[in-house]
């Protein structure tokens, strides 16, 4: 018996990011470094974003709308900056197109609190970045 047919299929990670990919990079990063059972999908809204995950050991990577758009429907779980929810966002690289399918999307939304692009969650503790990551990865370790 296969693992798909025993319900041991690697639950599909998609991780979203844009710009620089720095934030989407040390995630991959970090969640290989815990050795987490999952598959890595890297999407970048952008080349740079998309190579700098796949540097860190994304497990596959696309560029652009359409593969949010796809990805969106095949995951499990959905991780990124919570700008990924707002159209526009991120220097205009979230198109609305990209926040209705990952916002509509069934699988589970693990977001990252950075408060830039004037989306500013409240009752969230300020960290750096690396803190950030590391409390990502601990939520998605519980998760799996």
């Amino acid at each position: 018996m296969r693992n798909k047919e025993r319900g041991l299929e690697k639950k599909k990670i998609v991780i979203i990011d844009g710009q620089g990919g720095r934030t989407g990079q040390l995630l991959i990063k970090r969640i290989k470094e815990a050795g987490l059972d999952c598959e890595l999908l890297a999407i970048g809204t952008n080349a740079l974003a998309t190579s700098a995950m796949l540097k860190a050991g994304a497990d596959s990577g696309a560029t652009g709308e359409n593969p949010v758009l796809v990805a969106c429907r095949r995951a499990d779980m959905i991780i990124g900056p919570v700008g990924i929810l707002a159209a526009d966002s991120m220097q205009g690289e979230i198109t609305p197109a990209m926040a209705v399918a990952i916002g509509q999307s069934e699988a589970v939304k693990l977001l990252l609190p950075v408060n830039l692009c004037r989306n500013i969650v409240a009752g969230t503790r300020s960290l750096p970045l690396s803190g950030l990551i590391e409390d990502a990865v601990d939520t998605l370790s519980s998760l799996l």
